[in-house]
């Protein structure tokens, strides 16, 4: 009787992967051009991360790691019209011990705790 149960639970599941898991890998897969990379011809610091977004457009990142600014871009694919979306310097909030962490315990928290060893 358990081995009966086995069998038709490892059919199920071949058919449940047999059937989704094409649709399954595509949803939670990384999307193409999202790994950081080196902008050519403007030194070390320049970093450059694409993604496309689910609406069809591209969103790109430029971090200037001198200067510690992000600015996000975003590229219509139709018309190839680039807008600036925002620009700030991290600088400040990278000094944050922490923020909108949410829970318990704090950041803070567990440094002292593990301070205390």
């Amino acid at each position: 009787m358990r081995s009966s149960w086995l069998g038709w639970l490892l059919v199920v599941a071949l058919l449940v992967v047999v059937g989704f898991g094409e649709s399954l890998a595509r949803v939670f897969a990384q999307r193409p051009g999202a790994s950081p990379q080196h902008v050519s011809g403007v030194g070390d610091s320049l970093i450059s991360h694409s993604v496309e977004l689910p609406d069809g457009r591209q969103q790109i990142a430029l971090i200037d790691g001198r200067t510690r600014s992000i600015a996000i871009y975003h590229v219509d694919p139709r018309t190839g019209a680039l807008g600036l979306k925002s620009v700030r310097n991290v600088q400040w909030d990278l000094q944050m011990d922490e923020f909108n962490s949410g829970g318990n315990p704090s950041p803070k928290e567990i440094r002292s705790l593990l301070e205390q060893r």
